[in-house]
């Protein structure tokens, strides 16, 4: 063999592991067809060059186009928008489009090169033609390849046109080792193609997934609904803000897009231990609620009180009456209505107490107490206590409407939600989302749950999440507890947070300075939640 061609195939060779090398290294799949169409035409050395990418419709659809000699360049990093409209492979009728040799080259999955398209049968090149009269180009000699992938399907197909000799730049036809070269080149294309899509749509289903775990968390309980899917916004709000710090003691702080990435699904996933937790827990509106809220059963012992207390004065009046006493059945029906309006505020006292406040005073947990050591008759003669041991210890919560144990349920959901993450395979790029969602419940000062873990033990991403959750949870309009917060309101009790080392106060620092609050209430918060927009507008700011 003579020494310059066998240095020549070493050098193609040479090119197609390199391309190679890099097609397998490329995550962008436009770039990626860029760089397949690019690779093949310069180890064949074409002119021009069409990749199309197969449609689930079964068209062939123009992604990449090239020709040196005209200086079109479209799709890709180019810029420009393809106008042509997709290659069927099969026509109305559902037959094979065989008169379209790319459409051929795909649906009997061989390469066809073709030495002059003018004098080629069996294929219509109308077209080519039509743009050579309008171009001035001479579309000669075409090679075209489909592209199939491992488990043999055609993905795609390759079209090389007008391979120019080196030495006179003539256009000529495409050979044996063009075919092979490029067939070699098309194949490994197709593996890294597959490749890059079914971490796409593996990613995708993941991501989908993700938000659908989310959903149904939100979907469980009408008053959470949204809560899953607002705090990841926030959090990424947080975020972006506090990697663009440019000075303070968050200036080092930087995040990657897969730091960004890894960030979004934990606070995606951040509450997914919430689908263990009762219904009936996370619902609960008032202090008496279970499957329904018992306040209805104690106003109903009060009516049967009423009623005992008609029948008693009706009763004295009517020996009153027998003895012509006017004066003591005045007396006895004024004392009746006063018992009334005692009964009548007694029952307004028990609804507002069972409304979960944000503080209930100690006396008034006495008067709850005092009222259930009075008792009732029900119907077979029985005394009962007008309210029992289980409503006592509601009606006297002192904060919100859960007690204890129904707290310790809900709280047990960061415990849940650590245990499932932790259970899961994550790859490395997102080894640390446990630890970012698991977190969102501590506390600076080390008094939160579950681990009870302190600022320097704890990420900033961590920390970024506990903010987010919090200031959701404040200015939040679908909660069973309370009303929704103005936005002065929720960034006086953050505030304090800060204050109590309650919330870091770096990000606290972030979040208002850098208005993230605002950001968000624009998308989320009613307008008459939002009362404030500029730093010093907030109650008890600057909380140091």
């Amino acid at each position: 063999m003579d020494g310059s061609i066998s240095d020549h195939i070493a050098q193609r060779l040479q090119q197609l592991n390199e391309i190679g090398i890099a097609l397998s290294s490329e995550k962008d799949t436009p770039r990626l067809l860029e760089m397949i169409l690019l690779g093949a035409k310069r180890i064949t050395g074409a002119d021009g060059g069409t990749l199309y990418t197969v449609t689930p419709d079964q068209t062939l659809k123009f992604e990449i186009i090239r020709t040196d000699s005209m200086k079109i360049a479209m799709g890709g990093s180019s810029g420009l928008e393809i106008p042509y409209a997709p290659i069927p492979l099969l026509d109305r009728n559902g037959k094979p489009n065989d008169h379209m040799v790319v459409a051929h080259a795909a649906l009997h999955e061989r390469t066809v090169s073709i030495a002059d398209a003018y004098t080629e049968k069996g294929f219509d090149f109308s077209g080519t033609r039509a743009f050579d009269a309008q171009t001035g180009y001479r579309s000669r000699s075409f090679l075209t390849i489909p592209m199939k992938n491992h488990e043999n399907d055609v993905i795609g197909v390759l079209q090389l046109i007008n391979k120019l000799d080196p030495a006179t730049n003539n256009v000529i036809a495409f050979d044996t080792d063009d075919q092979r070269l490029a067939e070699s080149l098309a194949s490994q294309a197709a593996v890294a193609l597959t490749n890059k899509r079914l971490i796409s749509e593996l990613k995708a289903l993941f991501e989908a997934f993700i938000q659908l775990i989310a959903g149904a968390i939100d979907d469980k309980s009408p008053y959470t609904g949204g809560h899953c899917r607002r705090v990841p916004v926030l959090t990424m709000l947080l975020a972006r803000a506090a990697s663009d710090a440019e000075s303070g003691p968050l200036k080092d702080f930087s995040l990657s897009e897969k730091d960004i990435y890894e960030l979004e699904i934990a606070a995606w996933l951040h509450d997914c231990g919430k689908i263990t937790v009762p219904e009936y827990v996370v619902d609960k509106s008032t202090k008496l609620e279970t499957i329904f809220d018992r306040i209805d059963l104690v106003k109903a012992r009060y009516e049967i009180l009423r009623r005992d207390a008609r029948i008693h004065c009706l009763e004295r009046q009517s020996r009153c009456q027998k003895t012509g006493d006017e004066l003591g059945i005045m007396l006895l029906q004024q004392e009746y209505e006063m018992a009334c309006r005692q009964f009548d505020e007694e029952v307004a006292f028990l609804e507002r107490s069972n409304i979960g406040g944000e503080f209930m005073t100690p006396a008034d947990q006495e008067k709850v107490r005092a009222l259930g050591n009075r008792f009732w008759t029900d119907r077979t003669g029985t005394q009962r206590a007008l309210l029992d041991e289980n409503e006592i210890y509601n009606l006297c919560i002192a904060r919100g409407t859960l007690n204890n144990e129904e707290r310790n349920v809900i709280n047990n959901h960061i415990v849940a939600t650590i245990k499932m993450l932790e259970a899961l395979p994550f790859p490395k790029h997102l080894r640390n989302v446990p630890e970012y969602a698991g977190g969102h419940h501590e506390r600076m000062d080390g008094k939160g749950y579950p681990k009870g873990l302190k600022r320097d033990q704890m990420s900033v991403q961590a920390r970024i999440m506990a903010i987010a959750d919090i200031f959701e949870a404040l200015t939040a309009a679908d909660r069973p507890y309370k009303s929704a917060k103005r936005l002065s309101e929720s960034l006086a009790i953050l505030g304090k947070m800060k204050k109590d080392k309650h919330v870091d106060p770096d990000l606290f620092d972030i979040f208002i300075n850098t208005k993230v609050y605002l950001q968000y209430a624009e998308q989320f918060l009613k307008p008459e939640q939002i009362d404030v927009r500029e730093a010093s507008d907030i109650p008890g700011y600057p909380f140091v």
